[in-house]
Order: C-alpha cells, then sequence, then structure tokens
C-alpha cells in the first residue's frame, strides 16, 4: 500500500511493498528532529498493525541529521505498544557517516526487547531479516 503523495507541510513521504514475506517501507524526506522520527516510525506502525508481518524492512534515505541519542531513547520509549513487539526489524540508513548515530537506536532498542539492527546496505539487511536466528 502506498501512501498519497507526500504533503508538501510534511518533512517526509513513505511507500510500502511487501515482497518475500517483507513488508518495506521506504522513508523519504528531510529528517532531524524527534518529531519527525516519530511521525514517520507511527505512520509505519499503522502499516504494520495492519498487516501483522513478522519481518520489516525500514530503507531511510532522508537527508539531514538523525536526532541525538537522547532523543533516540524517548523514541524508543515512545513506540512501546505501537505493534513493533513481534516483529524483526531491520533498519538500513542510507547514508554511511550517519550509521554510527543510528546504532545509538539500535542499542536502546534493544535494550526495550525490540529485535532490531541497524544496516547500511539493503541487501544485508534483507538476508539477515530472511536467515537470522528467530
Amino acid at each position: 500500500m502506498n501512501l498519497p503523495p507526500r504533503d508538501p507541510a510534511s518533512p517526509f513521504s513513505l511507500r510500502f511493498e511487501h515482497r518475500r514475506g517483507i513488508l518495506r517501507a521506504y522513508v523519504s524526506g528531510v529528517n532531524g528532529s524527534l518529531e519527525t522520527t516519530l511521525a514517520y516510525w507511527r505512520a509505519i506502525a499503522v502499516e504494520v498493525r495492519a498487516r501483522r508481518p513478522r519481518r520489516l524492512l525500514v530503507v531511510d534515505t532522508m537527508s539531514g541529521e538523525p536526532p541525538p541519542p537522547e532523543d533516540l531513547f524517548r523514541l524508543v520509549q515512545r513506540l512501546r505498544d505501537e505493534g513493533f513487539e513481534q516483529v524483526r526489524v531491520a533498519y538500513v540508513e542510507a547514508d554511511l557517516a550517519h550509521v554510527p548515530q543510528v546504532e545509538h537506536g539500535e542499542i536502546f532498542a534493544r535494550e526495550a526487547g525490540f529485535d532490531v539492527r541497524v544496516f547500511h546496505e539493503e541487501r544485508t539487511a534483507e538476508l539477515w531479516l530472511q536467515y537470522g536466528p528467530e
């Protein structure tokens, strides 16, 4: 299911695909704030609750800096009970320079009980989703 074209007032757009047993969410636009990050994760959560996938691949091609670690911690806390608890999540950060920052979010999410990993390449993330331990 694809969302309508991005609202010019919205800093992001999402596109969804379901292939090979994986729900894929492609997010683009401009990031840099907790509010934007939370908004697109909540939009993804709506799709997760509707489709109930076991595996989710999020590909982030947004420009701008990721939120700082303290905001990523808050993000994880706010995403509890949104539907990700039984879903294995691979997050692809397209900008290699941002991967170390985003990995803070992985640490916080894993500590909160989420099954999530951060990757730089979509293919590696897909392999982890398909063949990694259950």
